[in-house]
């Protein structure tokens, strides 16, 4: 495929390029080109801006990752959240997650948040067709979190793709909105005695932090400490597929 494409603009019979733009783009890519070709005048014919969730015939945000781990995750949170009732989801994304917990965990009320540009996206994911699963709620963990009344917290991929001064806050949140008693599962990629876990989460980390100075794959240590420090006890730290983890905390 690559020596065509070469072959093809270095005669100059590629009439038209789409470029699109992929939100999140893991390691390098794949060029399809080695290098900069001839000269070629080129004319914008026509651009489209496609919105997640704008519509009901919206293309719907999607992940790969939720489809995965939402099983494993299940397992655990059918044990930890056994004698809960309502469930604040925070950085919930595109909605998988809540509508597959939801129907599969019918005595809790689940409540799915994130921040304000992504509300819809999550809205658009979880559906609604369980009266369990309410409408998204905006919560930036940058402001005062909302009047919610929940007695757990999930959270998933959030602490990685934040700045560690958004992580204090997240976990002041959390620490601040339970009840005693209240749990707080908290699933994503953490290192061990400052070292990454495995090869894979050594480069995540790297190209997180490449990415944004600010984020990064977190110590275990360090989530467990702030954690204490806000009256969040570790119940429980269950392996998950892909070098992930599950951490289960209980306010004391």
């Amino acid at each position: 495929m690559r020596e065509a494409a070469e072959a093809f603009r270095a005669e100059r019979l590629i009439t038209e390029y789409i470029v699109s733009i992929i939100p999140v783009l893991l390691g390098a890519g794949i060029p399809l080109f080695d290098g900069p070709g001839p000269a070629q005048p080129l004319r914008l014919s026509a651009r489209a801006r496609i919105r997640a969730a704008s519509s009901s015939s919206a293309m719907k945000q999607f992940s790969d990752a939720c489809e995965r781990n939402r099983e494993p995750i299940l397992q655990v949170l059918r044990h930890a959240f056994a004698d809960r009732t309502s469930v604040l989801e925070i950085g919930s994304g595109t909605g998988q997650h809540a509508a597959y917990f939801a129907p599969a965990l019918p005595h809790l009320a689940w409540q799915p948040s994130d921040v304000a540009e992504t509300c819809r996206a999550s809205a658009s994911g979880a559906g609604g067709a369980d009266a369990r699963l309410l409408e998204p709620i905006e919560l930036d963990v940058d402001q005062p979190f909302p009047a919610v009344q929940a007695d757990a917290v999930f959270s998933a991929n959030t602490c990685h793709i934040m700045s560690w001064p958004q992580v204090e806050r997240f976990v002041a949140g959390v620490g601040k909105l339970l009840p005693e008693g209240g749990v707080f599962a908290l699933y994503g990629p953490f290192h061990y005695g400052g070292k990454p876990t495995s090869p894979s989460n050594a480069e995540f980390d790297a190209w997180l932090r490449n990415r944004d100075r600010k984020s990064g794959v977190r110590d275990f240590e360090a989530i467990r400490d702030l954690a204490a420090k806000r009256g969040l006890a570790l119940e429980g730290d269950n392996a998950m597929p892909a070098n992930n983890r599950l951490l289960v905390f209980r306010r004391r």
